[in-house]
């Protein structure tokens, strides 16, 4: 009787038997068990309501929980922006220290061993800002302030940016401006030393963003603003009544109200050193132009405007000047427009300092479930504009 042999070799089963071969194919058995653990592993998941978070990337999840992927040995926030992992690889645990206990590795791009992601991002801003404070003389460059971050240079400018509003550049030149201004104020000495007080390499930099800046010169803006003529006029419309002001570089105020005391009022305290003059006949078509863009806000405005504000607040309202008449945006959707989705109260405040009432429609703005909100020239001018607008 001849003993069976029995040999497996390239994962198949051969047997010999005397001179007879028989092939007999491997089990599939083991490839159905495979498969129903993972159809089972994949459902149990995705019925799991930390899955959807997930799949959402949902930002208010972090915190509540970290899920794991057993093919890269990581864990991540629900709002990792990672390339989604396959549901039936994925394990979750209640925190940062269960998912090390179970042998995974935090994720390095979304860090979910550190503080909340929003925390972290303005933490690292934070840290910049004040870098950026303590060298104005000679800001660090971008590629410093990145590596100081731990992060790529494109990276930390888009969150920067995010952050703040506006470029780290940007952010140093206004705190050289807002250095300035407090130099030429606050003490005596030439112009000269003051702008190498500020922070400027040279002369020629510095006069160069001196009206940028300052919006006159240095002289005029030590003296408190003098000698910088404003030219006014008031007159009726129908929100009630209107002044117009014009610099030498275009119109720098539209105010609103009931009468005209209070709006000259108001006009004294935004330019308490300039040379105010009522305006004669030759000013009455700049007067009329304005009369007629708050009768009809849709015609547009094609006059030149002397634009006085921060870089932020000059931010914000280039975003509202590209709101159409008879749309609105919502303070946290103009934020996002303006590049600073987190800095809805700011927005809101650079809103309320717009000098300039419907040549920059910040009537248009409302809040997130369409109510009015505030508004300088008072909510039932912004309903009457807006009415209007629609109409």
């Amino acid at each position: 009787m001849a003993a069976e042999a029995a040999v497996r070799f390239d994962g198949k089963d051969r047997s010999a038997r005397g001179d007879q071969a028989r092939y007999r194919p491997p089990s599939k058995l083991w490839e159905q068990e495979a498969t129903m653990v993972l159809t089972t592993a994949r459902a149990l998941t995705e019925e799991d309501p930390r899955w959807r978070a997930v799949a959402a990337r949902d930002r208010r999840q972090d915190g509540a929980f970290v899920y794991a992927v057993r093919t890269t040995g990581v864990y991540c926030r629900p709002s990792c922006p990672a390339r989604r992992a396959k549901p039936e690889n994925v394990s979750f645990f209640a925190g940062p220290a269960q998912a090390a206990l179970a042998g995974f590795r935090p994720c390095r791009r979304c860090a979910p061993d550190a503080g909340g992601v929003a925390e972290t991002a303005a933490a690292r801003v934070a840290q910049a800002c004040r870098t950026l404070e303590a060298a104005a003389d000679e800001p660090p460059g971008l590629a410093a302030l990145a590596r100081e971050a731990g992060l790529s240079a494109s990276r930390f400018h888009r969150l920067f940016r995010s952050v703040t509003g506006v470029t780290p550049k940007a952010y140093a030149d206004g705190l050289r401006a807002a250095r300035l201004r407090e130099v030429l104020g606050g003490r005596a000495g030439s112009v000269t030393e003051a702008i190498y007080d500020a922070g400027f390499g040279s002369s020629g930099r510095f006069y160069e963003a001196a009206d940028r800046l300052l919006g006159m010169t240095p002289s005029q803006y030590r003296a408190g603003g003098a000698g910088a003529e404003i030219r006014y006029a008031v007159a009726d419309c129908w929100l009630g009544s209107v002044l117009a002001a014009q610099s030498e570089r275009g119109v720098c105020a539209i105010l609103l109200g009931d009468a005209p005391e209070p709006l000259l009022a108001e006009l004294r305290g935004r330019f308490p050193g300039a040379v105010l003059s009522e305006a004669s006949e030759d000013f009455a078509a700049v007067t009329a132009r304005v009369v007629a863009l708050v009768e009809r806000p849709s015609d547009g405005f094609d006059l030149p405007l002397d634009i006085r504000g921060t870089v932020f607040q000059q931010r914000v309202w280039a975003a509202l000047a590209a709101v159409p008449a008879g749309e609105t945006v919502s303070y946290a959707e103009l934020a996002r427009r303006t590049g600073a989705p987190q800095a809805v109260r700011a927005v809101a405040g650079a809103c309320a300092a717009n000098a300039l009432a419907v040549a920059i429609p910040c009537h248009r703005v409302l809040r997130s479930d369409g109510g009015l909100s505030g508004y300088r020239w008072g909510a039932d001018r912004k309903r009457a504009l807006l009415d209007r607008e629609r109409g």
